[in-house]
């Protein structure tokens, strides 16, 4: 198959690194790409991201099959527009994509179909978003209802602090229009774990859960990032806690999603929380989650390639798709700034032997500059490594996160910490 990857994350990188590794794939285009995809596909960069330029790419080179990496082209309707100039195209629709790119639509559709989640307020104004704290304790947890880069949750520990959010929010200045309407909802306490399913609007496929590490500092401090790093390991969920997670979450999203007209194919990423009152959803993505994939696919033992078709065609079954045991973990290295105000431009170094340690070093935030790979985003690069233990794993990937360098960087040095004090 030739197959294209839209994006240019670590993601992207990471997808195309498993493809490059797939027997049924003979080629690979990334739009836009980055220099870490360029060593493993062609990059081609689109006149835009809007779903018609991505379209005409796809006229030039016909691919077999497209993947699509981010939410925006989702939410934009890139798949829609595929699917009718008769393109394989892996994803949701945009009407089924508004389980990411609306909260309130999210949280609504939870609430018809029974699907377990906290407790929640929408407001659709400053004004009204006031009066409706009234009902909540704190914490309360407060969303932009629309797409907001992994930035539009904010955790608010007393009033004071949350009129203050919700005025960021309302007034567009902490993450634009996304803000305009807000989500509040119960803070719920317990563990939380990533869990996404390969979707093809019947069946849903499990791949091994994940943990992801949101905010900027070691243990949970600071604000909220898209995420400074994750692990894969067997154990965060017993096979049972699996299944029920598929009978009461992913299977009732499917089923919901079929009987509102918006059959869902593709990756389906839940967000949740293990409370002591059981599994309660915190957020659905629609598409692979950043830096949990990095870490699920540098453990996956099988055809990528041919997974991801079999699911976009109707074909999926369980034989398609293999772990290795080793855990795995991927740690984000990020710029100076972040998750505020970005300094980009900084050379890196020590990337050949990071990689020499035996570490993939997925890139995210790079470009190609006059001294050679350099910053150009917030999180900048995915150090993944993984090992016959999650210790193992883990010092395996610090152990090349020491061999790189750039001005400014930030590191998270707990990451899988908290499966190190779960399990040892």
């Amino acid at each position: 198959m030739k197959v294209l990857v839209l994006g240019g994350g670590g993601r992207e990188h990471a997808i195309a690194w498993s493809l490059r590794r797939s027997p049924s794939v003979h080629e690979i285009v990334v739009a836009p790409g980055n220099p870490g995809c360029a060593e493993v596909a062609t990059c081609f960069r689109p006149a835009s991201n809007k779903p018609q330029d991505l379209l005409a790419l796809a006229n030039r080179i016909r691919p077999d099959l497209t993947i699509v990496g981010p939410e925006a082209p989702l939410v934009d309707g890139v798949v829609d527009l595929f699917r009718s100039n008769g393109y394989v195209i892996f994803g949701p629709t945009q009407a089924a994509a508004q389980l990411e790119g609306s909260k309130i639509f999210s949280k609504d559709f939870m609430a018809r179909h029974g699907i377990p989640t906290a407790r929640y307020a929408v407001a659709h104004s400053e004004q009204e978003a006031k009066i409706k704290l009234d009902e909540f304790s704190y914490p309360i947890v407060v969303k932009a209802d629309g797409l907001a880069a992994g930035k539009g949750v904010v955790i608010s520990e007393d009033r004071a602090n949350a009129l203050t959010i919700l005025h960021s929010m309302a007034s567009g200045n902490l993450v634009g229009a996304a803000g305009r309407n807000i989500v509040m909802e119960e803070f719920l306490t317990g563990e939380e774990v990533s869990f996404i399913g390969l979707c093809d609007g019947d069946k849903v496929l499990p791949l091994e859960p994940s943990q992801d590490h949101k905010t900027i500092f070691d243990d949970d401090r600071g604000p909220n990032t898209g995420g400074m790093g994750a692990y894969s390991d067997s154990r965060l969920l017993t096979q049972a806690e699996r299944d029920d997670v598929v009978r009461t979450v992913m299977q009732p999203v499917l089923d919901g999603m079929k009987a509102e007209g918006a059959p869902f194919v593709g990756f389906l990423y839940a967000g949740l929380m293990l409370t002591p009152g059981g599994v309660k959803v915190l957020e659905f993505n629609v598409r692979l989650g950043d830096p949990e994939t990095q870490a699920l696919l540098h453990r996956m033992d099988c055809d990528f390639g041919l997974l991801v078709h079999a699911a976009a065609t109707g074909k999926l079954h369980p034989g398609l798709l293999k772990f290795r045991e080793d855990p795995s973990i991927c740690v984000v290295l990020a710029a100076h700034g972040y998750p505020g105000t970005v300094r980009t431009g900084d050379p890196i170094s020590g990337l050949a032997e990071a990689s020499e340690t035996g570490a993939v070093v997925f890139h995210a935030g790079t470009r190609t500059g006059v001294h050679g790979v350099e910053t150009s985003g917030g999180r900048v690069l995915g150090v993944t490594h993984s090992g016959a233990t999650l210790q193992q794993a883990i010092a395996n990937a610090y152990a090349a996160c020491d061999k790189i360098h750039f001005d400014g960087m930030q590191i998270r040095r707990d990451i899988g910490r908290k499966g190190l004090k779960r399990w040892l």
